[in-house]
């Protein structure tokens, strides 16, 4: 499925989305932390947590399960 997590050291709404992935079963994502990258600090220093999809599609947060869920039934049906 390809999903990365953009998130930073210490940040309590990553945290939270962690747990959104693992309640909505989204499966295995990969964990970016932007805080020693520039260009990442610069594109998601005040959006984080983003998730990502293999497509370029990115989810803001906030977000739940259900949410998330919509998000990547659209991603797969395109």
């Amino acid at each position: 499925m390809g999903l990365t997590l953009y998130q930073r050291d210490d940040c309590h709404l990553c945290d939270m989305a962690v747990t959104v992935l693992a309640t909505a079963r989204a499966g295995d994502f990969t964990s970016v932390f932007i805080d020693e990258d520039p260009g990442l600090e610069a594109r998601y220093g005040v959006r984080v947590p983003v998730l990502r999809d293999a497509s370029g599609r990115e989810l803001d947060w906030p977000f739940d399960a259900v949410r998330l869920l919509a998000w990547l039934a659209d991603g797969a049906a395109c």
